[in-house]
């Protein structure tokens, strides 16, 4: 038995998303604010039982709840009869379960029908009014009698509005006394509905929580609570220590005390002996003192004496903050310090770890535990479900790849789990890091994607991208995505746009060119990635299926018409293309030179066909006019580099270059020879591309070093892309509140 799907509604910022779940391992991916912290909550709160705040509503939805309160506040209003009315604003999450027949006896509270025999079952969990009719009548009471209190001051009534102002109001602060989940089945013919089917409200589950005994439900939150162990904060004594952990573990699972078995019998002796011995070394160093209170006439005949006795238990010695410690010494065992006192970061490793053991062996009812149960308590449930947010907190980047290779394989590590495949284990985990994501098979990815406010909802929401459809595939592309990303870039999953650059120059330069001329742009999260032109359209799938503001910075490759592409100096009128894919075959799809040269911005974004609000534009070397022997020239370049030169022209010229034989000095040598601009052209094309073939990286390493990046001019191309991606990222396009996570 496993989960295939969930569809959440009205949660946060999980208006209507439908998250897929792998059989394994499932990884939450997507910039911040994305609604992965969102699903998390709604995984919490409708299947492990945590509270429910009123700030869970969409806030899109509190003018339909106000809207309901203000025709409850009409004096002849009607009780409503059910929850009818708030179908399309309560809260709802919708589980789908792969079941085999075999498994019918966990699952017979939640069978549709008689003739199922196998295959999809789905239960839809609401939370909503426990008796809309109490809801009903108490609101109105609450609200006309503030109203009734405003209007007998009437000069006061004008400028407060007492408590409850509105429903909203009124459930902020009483929501869990009259809200409640309540769970219904679904009909399996319409599980893979892209929307949701209405609530079959005549479907009833007859428990509250009928995934009782079939899902275990585990989590390990993101704020783990370790701190500085000589920090002076007052919070600090609630700060968590492995040693509190493996008390727990031991109480539950290992103490010999509880329900003793042969193999503890040893244990307990000896701790017997231990407490006698003690009584009686307590007995004689008491002796005097307890002789002493004797003489002062107490206890009398009839009073009981002192006596002094221990209590000797093994769970005790675990009861200090030394309990657990470090060896630092192979050789020497007393060189040895408290847990405290080693790196958060071992510590949140070792802590997660440790309670990924535990949720196993709980689900396991391992040791003691097992004894203990008794009744429905003691039947281990089908499937494992651990919630697992954000576990790279305090870890560097290895053991972040550590923990991700190794979870799984440790919640799995029972000879019975082994054995017993149909008891399945989920793992969920939510990222932000690259390197989580790196070490996971993309298949398993779920990417969070932002959407902008709609007519259908009035705020920002969220939709959950799997990506198993774009790397799923065995053709060649796919797995030339899959291969560069593992290896370079998974950072493009949690960016707010992306940047594909042709090679190494430009993913040196243009970072400087944001920070230096694009300070709105420089605060964004973006993924630039270096990927030559021949392949860039490779990753068209996946940025399209992300929806990703993304700028191309491409180079024209100015190539002859015939033969076979030989690269040409760029010139107008002379039959030439672009050897770029980039540019002929994916954003512009247009060949000639002498059009692209003059080819409209607007004509260089294309708009993404699932969202026309993320938009991919491409830059190219456009015209640049230089000044040349007293008279404007128009200066064409195929390349980053050809650009560079004529953008900085006066630049390099002027400039002394110390450093013999560098690109950057023959650069200014050719600049400063008396010739004319058509020798000076052939002469850089000549330069940039002869000798080695990290002619590209040697320049801009060149320009880094002679120049200050802040005084180099962006090319007009590159800044016309800067410029529009800034725009689309205006800080002011968006505000999400703080609970839409």
């Amino acid at each position: 038995m496993r989960i295939s799907s969930i569809h959440v509604q009205n949660f946060r910022k999980l208006w209507q998303c439908r998250i897929d779940f792998s059989r394994e391992t499932t990884l939450f991916v997507g910039a911040n604010n994305s609604g992965k912290t969102s699903a998390m909550d709604a995984l919490g709160k409708f299947l492990a039982g945590r509270n429910f705040v009123f700030n869970d509503f969409t806030i899109f939805n509190r003018t339909k709840i106000n809207a309901i309160g203000a025709t409850w506040a009409v004096a002849e209003c009607e009780m409503p009869e059910d929850v009818a009315e708030w179908e399309d604003i309560l809260p709802k999450m919708d589980i789908w379960l792969d079941v085999s027949r075999k498994e019918i006896h966990y699952v017979s509270g939640i069978i549709p029908t008689l003739k199922w025999r196998g295959g999809k079952l789905g239960v839809r969990l609401i939370y909503q009014p426990k008796e809309v009719s109490n809801l009903f009548t108490e609101y109105r009471e609450a609200y006309f009698a503030a109203r009734k209190t405003e209007a007998a001051k009437p000069g006061l009534g004008a400028s407060i509005n007492l408590y409850p102002k509105d429903l909203c109001e009124f459930l902020e602060r009483k929501l869990v006394t009259y809200f409640s989940i309540k769970s219904y089945v679904l009909n399996p013919a319409q599980s893979e509905e892209e929307i949701p089917q209405p609530t079959p409200f005549g479907m009833e589950c007859f428990t509250d929580n009928p995934l009782k005994g079939i899902i275990r439900v585990d989590m390990i939150d993101a704020q783990r609570g370790f701190a500085d162990p000589d920090s002076s904060d007052s919070g600090e004594k609630t700060r968590k220590q492995l040693s509190a952990q493996m008390r727990s573990y031991y109480d539950k699972h290992l103490d010999p005390e509880k329900m003793p078995s042969p193999e503890d019998l040893e244990i307990l002796e000896v701790t017997e002996v231990a407490k006698n011995v003690f009584d009686k070394n307590l007995a004689i160093k008491f002796g005097p003192a307890i002789g002493e209170l004797e003489s002062l006439g107490y206890p009398g005949v009839t009073d009981p004496r002192i006596t002094v006795a221990t209590k000797v238990s093994t769970s005790e010695t675990l009861r200090h903050e030394s309990a657990v410690q470090y060896a630092l010494s192979k050789s020497n065992e007393d060189m040895k310090l408290p847990e405290k006192y080693n790196g958060l970061g071992y510590q949140n490793l070792i802590s997660m770890v440790f309670d990924l053991m535990g949720f196993r062996d709980g689900w396991m009812r391992m040791g003691k535990a097992k004894q203990s149960q008794n009744g429905d308590d003691a039947v281990i449930e089908p499937l494992h479900l651990v919630l697992v947010e954000e576990p790279e907190a305090h870890l560097h980047m290895q053991v972040q790849q550590v923990f991700i290779r190794k979870a799984y394989s440790v919640l799995r590590n029972r000879e019975f789990l082994k054995k017993n495949i149909d008891f399945a284990t989920q793992l969920i985990i939510s990222t932000h890091s690259s390197h989580i994501a790196r070490e996971t098979d993309f298949a398993d990815l779920r990417y969070f994607k932002r959407l902008s406010e709609s007519a259908e909802c009035g705020v920002a929401t969220a939709k959950v991208i799997n990506l198993s459809d774009v790397f799923g595939k065995e053709d060649a592309t796919d797995k030339f995505v899959t291969r560069y990303l593992q290896t370079t870039h998974c950072d493009l999953f949690f960016a707010d746009a992306a940047i594909l650059v042709e090679g190494s120059a430009e993913s040196m330069l243009v970072p400087h060119f944001i920070r230096n001329k694009y300070p709105e742009l420089h605060q964004r999260y973006i993924s630039i990635l270096s990927i030559n032109g021949r392949h860039s359209h490779r990753l068209s799938p996946l940025i399209e299926k992300l929806c990703l503001p993304t700028l191309i910075i491409a180079d024209l490759d100015s190539v002859e018409l015939d033969g076979h592409h030989k690269s040409a100096r760029p010139e107008r009128k002379k039959n030439l293309i672009s050897g770029n894919y980039a540019v002929t075959g994916w954003i512009v799809k247009e060949k000639d030179l002498d059009k692209l040269l003059d080819l409209p911005a607007e004509q260089k974004v294309i708009n993404n066909e699932t969202s026309y609000e993320h938009p991919i534009r491409i830059a190219y070397q456009t015209p640049v006019t230089i000044e040349y022997n007293g008279k404007k020239t128009e200066a064409l370049s195929g390349t980053f580099e050809d650009c560079m030169v004529y953008t900085n022209y006066e630049l390099l010229k002027d400039i002394k270059v110390d450093d013999t034989g560098s690109l950057v000095e023959k650069v200014n040598a050719a600049i400063s020879a008396e010739k004319s601009f058509s020798e000076l052209h052939k002469e850089i094309f000549r330069l940039l591309r002869e000798g080695k073939s990290d002619q590209k990286a040697e320049f801009a390493l060149d320009l880094i070093y002679i120049i200050d990046p802040s005084e180099l001019i962006v090319p007009a191309y590159i800044a016309e892309g800067l410029e529009w991606l800034q725009n689309l990222l205006h800080p002011e396009e968006s505000h999400d509140d703080g609970n839409e996570k």
